[in-house]
């Protein structure tokens, strides 16, 4: 949010945050989307770089047999555990080297492990996974201080800088300081020496790639129409947000506010803006997939932007572009078409549970309607099938559902012919009176299944090739063979193409069976040659 908020101080946020955004770390559902992410990257051309082998100048190559002599030796050991399994991974070695040269002023000496190397050491140490920097202090192995994943050198200088320091190290004065297009967080404390500036530098020692000030200047905070001991969010001087500090005010709450009012109210799925997503505070997210060159993108995005602004606190609201190719992965996740955008999911990144918004119109109101819905509970959850209907092969057109759909659909003795629709479509609905007159016109073919699909509460495992509803055709075959109409929506026209359809079937099952026949015939052939052989040698 850019705008500048007026000069009130019921813009000051004096709230506990509520359970929904209370920090939730090491789901399934967060290591799944970071191996989503991490894969997506992966796959991208540049990856396959492999992180330099060779330790930089004036850093300790450790292994198994040294590693405990260098904690003796060196008061502070930063060590940096490095493995070259992503392009993630090599951009913390490259950070790690980059600010190796600049350590001297701190009385810290560097250090590295190859975890690929030195499997036992990091396995002892906890360091298996994805790169990592630890600090070692006084030779204490266990109880390393973990630097942050840094975004740059900068950030591992300023992670140990802050650490060695205190609050009064951020003071600024802010009517002297150059406005800043990133966000500065700001305290502005009565005490520096008080519990609240404790736990604003706690904030600021976890948050390197943020850029942190203290002040007392009055005339600055007169400035918002504040008070002493509140936290501000700053951008080019312009006040985003404001926090007042309670007693009871925790580091995580801090964290979360922060976390949450420093992303723009809609945030873009990208490969840099990953890492603030998975690790919100915030952990239902509202995820709009869109196309992003579309006409209709403006229209979609100003109303999801709409619908943000109401729910700040509650769901993170995220854009997924679907031409983007590197995003491919979580569509594939979330199990969206490039022709389906644009559409909203809601996920619940603690459970796993996903909600479809079942409405072609994507305007502000009915986002904030269904946003309402799921926070209520209720909200109807996309499943993977819906439970079968009783009775559903007895009706003219038979209603499938995810369990039965490909059961039905490649039964080699039946020609299916399939609408996937959604519910909530005009188009769909408007399609059903002339599926019911087919069924009906063609109910004396006996090898015929006229069925429907709702595709929004079922997750489909094949491609309809275009938008809903879609028209598809699977033939009596062994093959698994998908024809896709598009012709009229007329009922000449689609008893001409089954007829038209069912015939071609006939001709390729009667192909279809001679192979079948030929190669049964040769595995016989063959493993009658290995009896003979077999009698042969006894």
């Amino acid at each position: 949010m850019n705008a500048r908020i007026s000069r009130s101080r019921q813009h000051c946020v004096y709230i506990k945050l509520p359970p929904s955004v209370q920090r939730v770390r090491g789901t399934a559902m967060r290591r799944l989307l970071l191996l989503i992410l991490l894969s997506s990257v992966t796959a991208d051309g540049k990856q396959d770089r492999a992180a330099d082998k060779s330790p930089p100048e004036k850093v300790l190559q450790l292994n198994r047999g040294n590693f405990d002599g260098a904690l003796r030796e060196h008061k502070q050991l930063l060590v940096h555990f490095y493995s070259a399994v992503t392009l993630a991974d090599h951009r913390v070695s490259e950070a790690f080297s980059s600010a190796v040269s600049e350590l001297q002023g701190l009385e810290v000496t560097a250090a590295m492990v190859d975890v690929s190397q030195e499997k036992e050491l990091a396995k002892e140490l906890g360091a298996s996974g994805h790169a990592s920097i630890r600090l070692y202090l006084e030779g204490d192995r266990n109880s390393p201080e973990v630097c942050p994943v840094p975004r740059s050198p900068a950030s591992i200088l300023t992670w140990l800088s802050r650490r060695a320091g205190s609050a009064a190290d951020l003071m600024v004065n802010l009517s002297q300081s150059e406005a800043s297009e990133e966000v500065t967080v700001v305290g502005f404390f009565k005490e520096l020496n008080s519990e609240y500036t404790k736990v604003f530098y706690a904030v600021a020692i976890d948050h390197p790639d943020i850029g942190f000030a203290v002040t007392q200047d009055t005339e600055v905070i007169t400035k918002y129409g504040l008070t002493y001991d509140v936290v501000l969010l700053l951008k080019k001087s312009k006040l985003i947000q404001a926090y007042k500090m309670m007693p009871q005010t925790s580091k995580e709450e801090l964290i979360a506010f922060i976390s949450i009012f420093q992303m723009e109210p809609v945030t873009e799925y990208t490969g840099e803006t990953i890492s603030q997503i998975l690790e919100s505070p915030v952990s239902s997210h509202a995820l709009l997939f869109v196309n992003k060159s579309s006409a209709h993108f403006k229209d979609v995005h100003t109303a999801f932007s709409s619908a943000a602004e109401a729910f700040r606190k509650k769901i993170l609201f995220v854009f997924v572009n679907v031409e983007e190719p590197r995003n491919g992965r979580l569509m594939e996740y979330f199990r969206v078409r490039v022709f389906e955008a644009p559409l909203v999911r809601l996920v619940n990144m603690t459970d796993h549970v996903t909600y479809h918004l079942p409405s072609e119109t994507l305007d502000a109101g009915t986002i904030k309607r269904f946003c309402q819905s799921y926070l209520e509970g209720k909200a109807k959850p996309k499943m993977q099938s819906e439970p079968i209907p009783e009775g559903w092969d007895r009706q003219l057109v038979k209603q499938l559902v995810g369990m039965n759909l490909e059961e039905v659909a490649f039964n080699p003795d039946k020609t299916v012919f399939l609408m996937f629709y959604l519910p909530y479509s005009e188009a769909s609905r408007d399609l059903f009176p002339l599926w019911e007159e087919l069924a009906d016109a063609m109910k004396e073919q006996q090898n015929l299944v006229i069925a429907r699909i709702d595709a929004s509460a079922n997750d489909i495992n094949m491609s309809t090739q275009g938008p809903y509803p879609s028209l598809c055709l699977f033939p009596a075959l062994h093959a698994e063979r998908v024809v896709v109409y598009s012709g009229e929506h007329q009922l000449k026209d689609l008893v001409e193409f089954l007829h038209g359809e069912m015939e071609k079937a006939k001709k390729d099952r009667v192909l279809e069976d001679e192979d079948r026949r030929q190669y049964m015939e040769a595995v016989k052939a063959e493993e009658a040659k290995k009896g003979n052989k077999s009698k042969d040698e006894l």
